[in-house]
């Protein structure tokens, strides 16, 4: 999830920086956005509302911008690996809110990201316990 987490995270921060050179590029972000929402309406369909094969790949077709092949590719991944679409967003969110936490605690984000990344892929509890003890200042 950590990986993951960021690389959601990350996508939120280059439209953050400006690095979206125009509005296409832009729409590419908020398209994959939407593929994302979808995922995770079908993952948890899949594993928590007992829905078949083909009610997801009905669901991503009409909610979806994606192709047919890439979306019964995804559904097979989404069967073979359940939570594996949620995981990227819990990860997200969890940076969005530790981010949160420094700023609000008068935390500059180019350090915040330093103490991220410098501890290496943690598992999101241990991060949590990172990012606090660097508020902290311990």
């Amino acid at each position: 999830m950590f990986g993951e987490g960021w690389g959601l995270y990350c996508e939120r921060l280059a439209d953050e920086m400006g690095l979206y050179s125009n509005d296409e590029s832009r729409l590419g972000m908020l398209t994959m956005d939407a593929m994302r929402a979808g995922r995770l309406v079908v993952d948890t369909g899949l594993h928590a509302k007992g829905w078949s094969r083909q009610q997801a790949i009905d669901f991503l077709v009409e909610n979806t911008p994606m192709g047919l092949v890439q979306i019964e590719s995804e559904v097979d991944r989404y069967l073979g690996e359940p939570g594996q679409a949620l995981a990227y967003m819990v990860g997200r969110l969890k940076f969005q809110e530790l981010r949160e936490k420094a700023e609000a605690a008068g935390k500059d984000v180019r350090d915040f990201h330093e103490v991220v990344l410098s501890q290496g892929r943690l598992t999101l509890a241990l991060l949590d316990e990172v990012v606090e003890e660097w508020i902290a200042g311990a």
